[in-house]
């Protein structure tokens, strides 16, 4: 029984284990491991287009499994997030322009809805940055930035993470 594993060319490779014991014997067998080597890599991006209060698009890419909010902040796009992402405020409010994109993310939990109540502007598809998390499904994602939050109104005033 020979048991393969994946090495960076994505090719398979028998993995075998040997061990020593006192004398000249040793013990090898095939073994039920796997080794992948995720660090040669590169984190998979999905494609986000943010549309600020002027109309201006700004598209990034942004890695799988971080924040709409982190990603902004990442790319000097004025998105506040004054609580930085502990859902403590409404000031990463993002509006998702297309309904089909709106439905592929996971209904609002209680406490995401309970600050999006607070928030500027509030839409049907509403939602907060931080909440927003990207995966392959979101990949051409468009968020449109509120003209305000509840912290401020957006007048050239350019917010800096904590």
């Amino acid at each position: 029984m020979s048991q393969k594993s994946v090495n960076s060319r994505n090719q398979e490779e028998p993995i075998r284990a040997c061990m020593n014991y006192v004398g000249n014997h040793s013990l090898c067998s095939a073994t039920g491991a796997k080794v992948s080597d995720r660090s040669e890599q590169p984190k998979a991006k999905i494609s986000v287009t943010f549309v600020d209060k002027d109309g201006d698009e700004t598209v990034i890419n942004v890695p799988i499994g971080m924040s709409m909010l982190e990603a902004a902040h990442e790319n000097d796009i004025e998105l506040e997030g004054a609580c930085e992402g502990s859902l403590a405020c409404s000031t990463c409010h993002v509006i998702v322009t297309d309904v089909d994109y709106y439905n592929k993310l996971e209904d609002p939990e209680d406490e995401e809805n309970d600050m999006l109540d607070l928030a500027f502007g509030l839409t049907e598809t509403s939602r907060l940055g931080c909440q927003v998390i990207a995966s392959p499904e979101l990949d051409g994602i468009r968020l449109a930035l509120p003209a305000a939050t509840r912290n401020f109104a957006v007048d050239g005033h350019v917010p800096k993470p904590h």
